[in-house]
């Protein structure tokens, strides 16, 4: 991706939710908060999106106070507001409410200097998916194992 530069990834929300979508959205954020997303102080594995009054909200996103700033530093767990499209919110927002999928913050990034978090519309796995993802993984490093070791 040109000019993308990856601040933070969930991680274990690959493990934990199949994804369905995934829409990347515009993060209204303060000064000091873009100075710790720089320095990558973000935290959000229970991070989540909700709709209020029409609007995308992103809540329990843990954004570290700047320690060069003033005494007017930023709340480190304020809700964020996100910016996306209307037509692309009305979308997620009839998915969200009618099939009970949930919007989870996969990533954050700065694309052209501009800070962009990207939402997966995703629904939970079961026990039983969670073990079938691990075994996927150990096999697929298992097949590398092997061809690393044909290629000597």
């Amino acid at each position: 991706m040109d000019g993308v530069k990856i601040i933070a990834t969930n991680r274990r929300a690959r493990f934990d939710y199949s994804i369905e979508e995934t829409l990347e959205c515009g993060v209204s954020l303060l000064g000091s908060e873009v100075k710790s997303l720089r320095i990558g102080k973000v935290s959000f594995p229970d991070g989540y999106a909700i709709f209020e009054n029409g609007e995308l909200w992103l809540r329990n996103v843990h954004i570290a106070e700047y320690t060069c700033s003033s005494i007017f530093n930023h709340d480190p767990d304020r809700p964020k507001k996100l910016l996306a499209h209307a037509h692309e919110l009305k979308r997620l927002q009839r998915r969200v409410t009618e099939k009970g999928y949930t919007l989870i913050p996969l990533d954050f990034h700065f694309r052209k200097g501009r800070v962009k978090v990207e939402l997966g519309l995703c629904k939970g796995k079961k026990f039983a998916d969670k073990r079938e993802s691990i075994k996927e993984r150990d096999v697929k490093r298992d097949l590398q194992r092997e061809f690393r070791e044909r290629q000597r």
